[in-house]
């Protein structure tokens, strides 16, 4: 198991993002209900239970999202690599969920801008290492 990078530089430079098979969607949960197979996150909030979960069990009207996952191993006690991903996403106009897993950081973009997303992001990791 590698040891969790807290350097900002040494995080984005490492980062080598990835986009996940699949398309995913944020919803609201109702609190009986099973969560669907493939469910990949979850967060309670006081309005209700929100998950990210498969397009196929989410209403149609929602917004199709694809997930880059940051291959390196950030920690949790890392600072600048959020912002450093969000702020050069927005500077293209492309929308960033952040989603932080103990190993990785995941990204959920619009289906529809994931192309540009991951080039983005593959731009400011080359950039890091000069």
């Amino acid at each position: 198991m590698s040891t969790p990078i807290t350097d900002t530089d040494a995080m984005i430079a490492g980062m080598q993002p990835d986009l996940q098979p699949g398309e995913f969607a944020f919803v609201v949960w109702p609190d009986n209900k099973p969560w669907p197979d493939g469910t990949r996150a979850s967060c309670v909030e006081a309005e209700g239970l929100s998950l990210i979960v498969p397009i196929d069990s989410a209403p149609q009207d929602t917004v199709a999202m694809h997930c880059i996952t940051l291959q390196v191993h950030s920690s949790l006690e890392g600072v600048g690599l959020t912002t450093a991903v969000s702020g050069a996403l927005a500077r293209q106009g492309i929308p960033a969920n952040m989603v932080a897993g103990y190993h990785h950081d995941h990204i959920y973009v619009p289906a529809a801008q994931s192309q540009d997303a991951l080039r983005v992001l593959q731009d400011l990791q080359r950039s890091s290492k000069q």
